[in-house]
């Protein structure tokens, strides 16, 4: 009996080290925020905001009051209606894609933009309550609009993180919200062959040194949070695990993000199995380059998957131009047509 009961101390002991040391990943296992970068923003800095139009709200299934902007389809004799809901990229709000729904309004589409949960309008910023639920708000909002435009065709329109979590809503239960998709320089994965590593052998062309500047993970909590989930453990997955570089007490940005919203603003884990799932007819465009990401490598990743996706490179645009360059804009406009 005595052997057993060393076992048992030595189990307890290593238990408790395991206990010890996750807590202290989870309470110390951050980093210091990047600080905000002053051309972070320069592409915005051309788009016009004084046509911005009020926030409106609408009720998700929690009884939340979320908050989305309208742009009203230009008048139109031409065919069927066309409807677009915008989803904008990380940090940001619906402010981020007036530029493509002014755009998209003039070429007779009707418009939506929400703030996604967590982000603009809608606070507390950085955070949601289960990893799922802004597929839920999703599906409310086009639930209250649809009625709006009876006949119409729809298509979710997604920039960066928004563009990943597009192809969550795509390739996952929900995929038939929409007739259509388009994801604009789509985040996949920081692991995934799309995304520009944090480290080249090279330190050169292909170094994510913007993503660096812009995005400070906390690894340790990340990890530790890691090995809770895969033990069904949540109970700390409201924490902030990254930081982005804006100003902590901006309204329009949000300073960082908990676990669950990092998990859900994104594809699923699997997202080879969302890009096999697509329901719609989907288009992908990003700019040549893009600072996040490697443009040539969304056809091989992509395409291995579904070969029917269409991928178009614009030439000389970066990130951000996607959303704001005339160029892309364009382009926008001539997929939703």
């Amino acid at each position: 009996m005595r052997w057993l009961r060393i076992v048992g101390i030595i189990l307890a002991a290593c238990v408790a080290l395991v206990v010890l040391g996750l807590s202290g990943m989870i309470m110390f296992g951050t980093s210091k925020p990047p600080a905000p970068m002053a051309t972070l923003g320069e592409p915005f800095r051309k788009v016009d905001y004084r046509d911005l139009p009020a926030l409106e709200y609408y009720s998700a299934r929690d009884g939340a009051r979320l908050a989305y902007r309208s742009y009203p389809a230009a008048a139109s004799d031409a065919g069927q209606r066309q409807v677009a809901v915008l989803i904008h990229g990380a940090s940001d709000s619906s402010e981020g894609m007036h530029a493509v729904a002014k755009t998209l309004a003039r070429e007779h589409v009707a418009v939506y933009v929400p703030d996604v949960r967590g982000h603009g309008a809608n606070e507390p910023h950085g955070d949601i309550r289960y990893n799922g639920q802004l597929d839920d708000d999703l599906s409310d909002l086009v639930q209250q609009l649809r009625p709006r435009h009876p006949g119409s065709q729809w298509i979710l329109i997604g920039f960066s993180a928004g563009g990943g979590f597009a192809l969550r809503i795509d390739g996952g239960v929900n995929g038939g919200l929409f007739d259509r998709y388009l994801l604009l320089a789509p985040g996949l994965r920081y692991d995934a062959p799309t995304a520009r590593p944090l480290h080249a052998p090279s330190q050169g062309k292909n170094g994510n040194t913007d993503l660096r500047r812009f995005v400070s993970p906390y690894f340790g909590r990340l990890v530790a949070l890691t090995i809770l989930g895969n033990m069904g453990i949540r109970w700390f997955d409201g924490l902030p695990v990254l930081a982005f570089a804006v100003p902590s007490n901006s309204k329009r940005l949000t300073a960082t993000y908990s676990m669950r919203l990092v998990k859900n603003f994104a594809p699923h884990e699997d997202y080879m199995a969302d890009i096999r799932n697509i329901h719609k007819p989907t288009t992908i465009l990003v700019g040549s380059n893009d600072e996040f990401s490697l443009p040539e490598k969304f056809a091989p990743v992509f395409h291995s998957q579904r070969p029917d996706v269409a991928i178009k490179i614009l030439p000389g645009l970066n990130h951000l131009d996607m959303v704001t360059d005339p160029v892309a804009l364009q382009a926008v406009a001539e997929v939703v047509r």
